[in-house]
């Protein structure tokens, strides 16, 4: 009891030595330690694992054994990953500017609306709201053929031909990425509008004194000013786009990826590979590539869209 009452003492004394600032640090760090070593444990340590992992030939079966850069390399000549990272970045370059070009029309347009702007603005966004699986089987019944499907039935009462759409190789892709813009629309155009909302009127208002054309406004004042919100939802977007994965896997559920691996994105060669082939070493390596570019094009894309 009297060596717990010393050291209480001595840590009061200790405490009453601090100066403010020190104090401030202290009390900083202590608030900290909980979610740092909670990202650290969800986050860090699964990464780390991940590299070691893809070093590795491991089925579950048996206990991982090392094999360098064997499965890096069998990568490097496999024909269908090649495939797949072109459909990914396919999603990503049409993606991220069809979606972000659609979202700011939207919301700059809409930010114009007074009657009943936030039922229009919660309709927009109810599909983000919306779960991927039951958004993508919707679609896939509207891709069927007639009698079944919407739009080809929409098609044929015109006189057009049927579209095979998700049977297509050519376009399938463009099928599902058409219901994965549509779905995160809502949000870019909510964080536009927000944007919007934040640049001063005052601006606007002194431009239109000065007799400023309405496409001059855009160009020179809205559009600058809405940098940092640009810069977050190129980003957002691109991630977004580079892990696309539900509507693949529910809208060519037969055939997962397909027709002839057309769709297939590397998050789902990944869920393929690790959990129908069970090779865990080789599913680790396409993870750690999956990583490399999702870091590498989000750093380029601050480094070119930052303020100079």
């Amino acid at each position: 009891m009297t060596a717990n009452t010393e050291v209480a003492r001595s840590g009061g004394r200790l405490w009453q030595g601090l100066t403010l600032q020190q104090k401030q640090v202290v009390w900083a760090w202590g608030f900290l330690t909980v979610p740092i070593l909670f990202y650290g444990l969800i986050r860090f340590y699964p990464t780390v694992e991940g590299f070691i992992i893809s070093t590795t030939n491991w089925n579950l079966m048996n206990s991982p054994s090392y094999v360098g850069l064997a499965n890096f390399k069998r990568l490097m000549a496999d024909p269908v990953f090649w495939q797949v990272f072109r459909n990914t970045f396919l999603y990503l370059i049409i993606g991220t500017p069809v979606s972000l070009v659609l979202a700011f029309t939207i919301a700059y347009h809409l930010d114009r609306v007074r009657f009943m702007h936030g039922f229009i603005r919660a309709l927009y966004f109810l599909p983000f709201l919306t779960t991927a699986t039951a958004m993508a089987w919707v679609w896939r019944w509207f891709y069927q053929p007639v009698p079944i499907g919407l739009i080809n039935d929409l098609l044929s009462s015109v006189g057009l031909s049927q579209q095979p759409f998700l049977r297509s190789t050519t376009q399938a892709l463009p099928a599902v990425l058409a219901p994965a813009i549509w779905a995160g629309l809502g949000f870019q155009v909510v964080i536009f509008l927000a944007g919007l909302r934040a640049i001063p009127t005052t601006y606007y208002e002194a431009a239109r004194i000065d007799g400023v054309s309405d496409f001059a406004i855009l160009r020179k004042i809205t559009l600058p000013l809405l940098k940092p919100t640009i810069i977050f939802l190129v980003v957002f977007s691109s991630i977004g786009f580079l892990r696309i994965f539900d509507q693949v896997y529910n809208m060519t559920s037969g055939d997962p990826g397909g027709p002839l691996n057309a769709t297939k994105p590397l998050v789902l060669m990944i869920y393929q590979t690790a959990f129908s082939s069970f090779d865990m070493g080789y599913a680790a390596a396409q993870t750690v590539v999956l990583f490399l570019v999702l870091l590498s094009i989000s750093l380029v894309q601050l480094r070119l869209l930052r303020d100079r």
